[in-house]
């Protein structure tokens, strides 16, 4: 993405805030922050984000933590994305919040690249689930492997850069055209897709075509 994805993190835990600005990459730009249901509430509608990464138990509201800020907010007109980050990995925290309409849901064990591509994929309307959450995901939904995409290994050798690039390489896009769109030079553009492809062990664009719409990334 051209622009930075703007973010409000939610958790009362002062010093997760913290970790969380901090791990966050460059892409990504903190726009506000809150503690609990009330405040939550308030810093999404001052900030206006594109994403909330929304801690699952917060106090406050009716006893709903993250249940509490996403019925307020997904009622209102162009609402933002929601991506849950919890110590939690129990099925019903994952399937509650999903099912009031968070696009993701990962640990708080991620790393900060995760996170921030996490928060990327999600402002760009994937689903993103740890590997091991998605399974819950599934059941709950029967949703077919290919309907989420799954924060994986693979994703996370790119850079933002080199991540850009392979997206607009497998919606078809020429070198040209992507060096167009980036405004980087046609050169650049051969050498971010050969080390996508030398990174993630393929041979062709079309291979890398096919690699992306699996995942749901283009």
């Amino acid at each position: 993405m051209s622009e930075k994805v703007r973010v409000v993190i939610v958790d009362d835990h002062d010093v997760i805030r913290v970790g969380v600005k901090q791990s966050l990459g460059d892409g990504v730009e903190v726009v506000g922050e809150g503690r609990d249901v009330e405040t939550a509430i308030e810093a999404i509608a001052t900030a206006k984000p594109d994403v909330v990464i929304l801690d699952v138990h917060l106090p406050g509201g009716i006893g709903g933590g993250a249940l509490d800020v996403l019925d307020a907010c997904l009622k209102k007109s162009d609402p933002p994305r929601f991506l849950a980050l919890s110590v939690s990995d129990a099925a019903e925290d994952v399937v509650a919040v999903v099912r009031a309409g968070a696009r993701g849901y990962v640990t708080k064990s991620i790393s900060g690249p995760e996170l921030t591509d996490a928060v990327v994929r999600v402002a760009q309307d994937d689903a993103v689930f740890s590997p091991r959450l998605a399974g819950f995901v599934l059941d709950a939904f029967g949703a077919s492997a290919g309907d989420i995409a799954v924060a994986d290994e693979d994703l996370d050798k790119l850079t933002a850069r080199e991540q850009e690039v392979m997206r607009l390489i497998a919606r078809g896009y020429s070198y040209r055209e992507v060096g167009e769109k980036l405004f980087i030079s046609i050169k650049t553009v051969e050498t971010h897709v050969s080390a996508v492809l030398r990174k993630l062990q393929l041979s062709s664009r079309h291979e890398l075509a096919h690699w992306a719409a699996q995942r749901r990334i283009v």
